[in-house]
């Protein structure tokens, strides 16, 4: 049988799931991560025209977040919407 080499990350994973750090969640739990997870699914395009200034600023943010500005541009919408 072929041994299956796992990533450093995989390889925590499976230490973790072994000493039981992972724990069971209610189905209340499970079903609140789900709908949150499904609130943040992107399924449509938008294209807009911004001020390049505007751009700039939200890129900086952006990467001092450590985060890509699509993502961050999104987030805000995100907030914004609710």
């Amino acid at each position: 049988m072929k041994k299956i080499k796992l990533t450093s990350e995989e390889r925590k994973i499976e230490k973790d799931l072994l000493e039981g750090i992972y724990k069971p969640i209610s189905s209340n739990e499970y079903r609140a991560i789900s709908e949150s997870i499904a609130r943040r699914k992107k399924d449509t395009v938008l294209n807009i025209r911004v001020n390049s200034k505007d751009l700039k600023y939200i890129k900086h943010k952006a990467r001092k977040l450590g985060i890509k500005y699509q993502t961050f541009i999104s987030e805000i919408i995100h907030k914004v919407a609710l």
